[in-house]
């Protein structure tokens, strides 16, 4: 499966923004669906994960902020991002996480620029 994000861009704090993962296939398949970020000079990280059976685990930092979701008849994953700090800008990465048979796929990135 191909990963394809969009939605990104230059936001004032306070903002909000919407990403979206538009995969090639289907995603019902696979067993997280997910959003990571990384920052100039820093290490990729992880924002949320969605599962298939419908759990969603959020980093710290993003909890109360950031909503994931899948929409796998749509085979789409979005991520939801409101009142956005200078420190969420990054490069934001959609993922795609299968066990069997092994699978792990990354989108090129969306740029997300949180700055007054």
């Amino acid at each position: 499966v191909q990963l394809v994000e969009s939605g990104g861009g230059l936001v004032q704090p306070g903002g909000s923004l919407r990403l979206s993962c538009a995969a090639s296939g289907s995603i019902s398949s696979f067993n997280r669906m997910g959003w990571y970020r990384q920052a100039p000079g820093k290490q990729r990280e992880m924002v949320v994960i969605i599962s298939n059976v419908g759990l969603t685990i959020y980093a710290d930092s993003v909890k109360g902020r950031f909503t994931g979701s899948r929409d796998d008849a749509k085979n789409t994953v979005y991520l939801q991002m409101n009142s956005l700090k200078p420190e969420d800008t990054a490069v934001y990465y959609c993922n795609a996480f299968r066990a069997y048979p092994a699978r792990d796929a990354w989108g090129q990135g969306t740029l997300v620029t949180v700055s007054s």
